[in-house]
């Protein structure tokens, strides 16, 4: 079926893969290994997993700057299955493009664009959403916490900043689960879900990923867990540029968003307690010299 055939506009927001996923994002990977042979990317590569915003894309690629903080940038852009033309806009404004055949969610184009950075020779890699509401002027403060090895992961707070969105149930939901997984993690978060991210390269290797969709908080929340230095610069969250959310319904989406929180902290607690038993079973007198 080509571009042009696909249905239009149904965005996956399954809470799991779906079955064909691994199928979909490996025959994207070798597409784009073929396009782009030998690739070697800046050190800083900015990944924006995008479905349908060719409207957008554009003067959101246009934003970056090819250096932050002396840092040269990468772009790449992860068409998530759009049925529009966002692949040919991103390479026409710069960007390095990986097109899936299929929408099969946020979180699962991301962690290709993960792998594609990590493989290509990056050292940081930043998120931003392809709407436009999240503005790269702040990444350089981002990138200068990380290269002073203050931090390991920093994200744009717009609960430090401000929001332009006056969607009153969603602002409360970011105040609601910041003060939920700052609970549990013993760790002051005030932005849970910032499309706003720059990381280190290697900690979207080690830090487990399953969620096709509410990825944000998979991530902090194992980044957390696993003894990552977690940092927040203020940042102002702007209006789309144009169209419409693909986050559905709030309250769907939100009980969602609070599954995943629940899924993820129960499994990397699990993580931990099954990788202490087997440190001392390994050293069966380490609990004992600990006393």
């Amino acid at each position: 079926m080509s571009r042009r055939e696909k249905p239009a506009d149904v965005t996956y927001h399954g809470l799991r893969e779906a079955p064909d996923t691994a199928r979909i994002t490996g025959a994207a990977f070798s597409a784009f290994q073929a396009t782009y042979p030998d690739l070697k990317l800046q050190p800083l590569v900015v990944v924006i997993a995008a479905f349908n915003e060719a409207a957008n894309i554009g003067a959101v690629l246009d934003e970056v700057p090819e250096q932050i903080s002396d840092v040269p940038v990468s772009l790449l852009v992860i068409d998530d299955g759009s049925t529009d033309n966002t692949t040919e806009v991103a390479q026409r404004h710069g960007a390095l493009a990986c097109t899936l055949s299929a929408n099969r969610g946020h979180g699962v184009a991301l962690r290709l664009g993960y792998r594609i950075a990590r493989e290509s020779g990056a050292r940081y890699i930043a998120t931003l959403d392809g709407d436009g509401q999240w503005d790269p002027a702040d990444l350089p403060d981002m990138v200068e916490i990380v290269e002073a090895d203050k931090a390991d992961f920093v994200i744009g707070s717009r609960e430090l900043g401000k929001t332009e969105n006056t969607d009153a149930f969603r602002n409360l939901g970011v105040k609601f689960f910041a003060r939920t997984i700052s609970a549990l993690t013993k760790c002051r978060i005030t932005d849970t879900s910032s499309g706003l991210r720059l990381m280190r390269a290697e900690l979207t290797g080690t830090v487990t990923q399953t969620q096709p969709q509410y990825q944000t908080s998979e991530l902090l929340i194992g980044a957390l867990l696993q003894g990552y230095r977690v940092a927040e610069v203020p940042t102002v969250m702007r209006q789309r540029m144009s169209g419409e959310s693909k986050k559905g319904r709030n309250l769907a989406y939100g009980l969602r968003y609070a599954r995943v929180i629940t899924k993820t902290y129960l499994r990397e607690r699990r993580a931990s307690g099954q990788t202490q038993a087997t440190i001392l079973q390994q050293h069966p007198g380490a609990d004992t010299a600990a006393r």
